[in-house]
């Protein structure tokens, strides 16, 4: 019996992941200058964090960062792509440079969760991706932020604190949102969120578009292909 090969993990090119990139860059970009709600705090409401979450939902722990820092580079260099069509270094100077500098970490930590939930029952991944936004959140955008109001709108922690507080509802509805568009977009492209490997470099927790595993699958087949072979290797003796 010939021992068959495990099947190959399947890459995206180059040219794709730029392509991703970029697209992800300017949706974070598009909800950054949907119309803000001021609070009348330093720091007002915004859809970026939908965009940041959902960039590393969708594309992983790797090029969510990516998307997200070109964002930031854009936005650096003079194209207002910031809340309110804010550019240049000035936002890095105000009271948002803490949540700005927090998003390349919170889409890469939000990527890197979610690429590790079981992809074997789509339906159920939408908690645990949300979940996975909201753990990179508070791990990462709300204690910056909060550190970088303190820094620049001279306010002391517990005060930042405060201020940062009616952002946290806000929070738990982008990531209900993003956990169901980002289940929508897995389901309709399985390949597009990179897959763990096991030892060997096989796939782990695979489906496929309709929310079957992959792994039942190659199970179901693999007495079809033991068959074969012994069927083969009869004819041969």
């Amino acid at each position: 019996m010939t021992p068959t090969a495990s099947a190959p993990r399947r890459r995206t090119s180059p040219a794709t992941d730029l392509a991703l990139i970029a697209t992800f860059a300017g949706l974070i970009a598009a909800c950054a200058l949907l119309p803000a709600i001021n609070i009348g705090g330093a720091v007002p409401i915004t859809l970026q964090t939908f965009g940041v979450m959902l960039s590393g939902a969708v594309l992983g722990a790797r090029r969510g960062f990516l998307a997200t820092l070109l964002y930031l580079a854009v936005g650096a260099i003079g194209i207002p792509v910031f809340a309110g069509g804010s550019a240049g270094l000035a936002p890095f100077a105000g009271p948002t440079v803490g949540y700005l500098v927090a998003f390349p970490f919170a889409a890469f930590a939000t990527g890197f969760f979610v690429e590790r939930l079981p992809r074997t029952r789509i339906a159920a991944r939408v908690p645990l991706i949300v979940l996975s936004g909201l753990a990179a959140s508070f791990l990462f955008i709300h204690p910056l932020g909060i550190l970088g109001m303190a820094w620049r709108a001279d306010l002391t922690l517990g005060q930042a604190l405060i201020a940062d507080l009616p952002f946290w509802p806000g929070d738990v509805v982008k990531n209900i949102l993003m956990g169901i568009v980002a289940t929508a977009v897995h389901r309709a492209f399985p390949g597009l969120l990179p897959r763990r490997a096991r030892r060997g470099g096989a796939p782990v927790d695979a489906v496929t578009a309709d929310g079957t595993p992959a792994d039942a699958t190659a199970t179901a087949a693999a007495p079809a292909d033991a068959t074969a072979d012994d069927a083969s290797a009869q004819r041969t003796a």
